[in-house]
């Protein structure tokens, strides 16, 4: 999980866990994470989790949001970067997790390997090659997950199942989307890029949006139907 580790010359003034999906930081007591400081905006920069991935972006404050001793508006957090805010430092930290899935690229008229529907066991059949009537998990034991299935494109028709914790799909740079496994569902949020995706036609503008089996998620020119046993 990742968390933050703020000082002042060299003293670490308090560490925070990183658990909302958008974390407030500034000088203003109704922010998330308060540095009381005249260096410090009221309300100084907000960071976005997608995932397991989190975007920090400067809310034009007077004095600028660095990292690593660059001016940034909007960027994404690597592990030991370092904000800078006026004269303090924030150390960004994360633990190592198995379950944080790399980005799929989708690229008109090729699918990497990743796209390849991983194996799996088969649930016990009856005659026919049919599964028993109301069977709903995997030889095992283990429940039936979620998975996307290509629409569009020369990759029409290929599926993958929602493995991990957090999948994202897109073209890095120019439109990003994360799906991410909660206790309530799946939910899809927008990352990176200009254009937002969109559900059933309708653009993801802010919160992450709960999918539901059938929905149809346009990202980066491709469609994808979200399946759910």
């Amino acid at each position: 999980m990742p968390k933050l580790v703020v000082s002042l010359d060299g003293v670490v003034i308090k560490e925070v866990q990183l658990t909302k999906d958008k974390t407030t930081l500034g000088r203003r007591p109704y922010n998330d994470i308060v540095i009381d400081n005249l260096a410090v905006s009221g309300e100084h920069a907000v960071l976005q989790m997608a995932g397991q991935d989190v975007y920090i972006e400067d809310q034009n404050s007077t004095n600028g949001t660095y990292i690593n001793g660059r001016a940034v508006k909007k960027q994404l957090l690597q592990h030991n970067d370092t904000v800078e805010i006026g004269k303090y430092k924030i150390k960004y930290l994360v633990e190592d997790s198995s379950d944080y899935e790399k980005t799929m690229i989708l690229k008109p008229g090729q699918m990497p390997p990743s796209m390849s529907a991983p194996t799996r066991p088969l649930p016990p059949t009856m005659p026919g090659g049919l599964p028993p009537s109301g069977f709903g998990s995997l030889a095992g034991g283990t429940v039936l997950q979620a998975s996307i299935k290509v629409l569009s494109g020369a990759a029409a028709g290929r599926e993958v199942v929602l493995t991990k914790v957090v999948t994202t799909v897109g073209k890095p740079g120019v439109q990003v989307a994360s799906i991410t496994k909660r206790p309530g569902g799946y939910v899809f949020a927008h990352v990176e890029g200009n254009q937002r995706p969109t559900v059933n036609g309708q653009p993801v503008l802010g919160d992450p949006v709960h999918l539901k089996d059938g929905d149809v998620i346009e990202l980066a020119g491709t469609q994808m139907q979200f399946v759910q046993p």
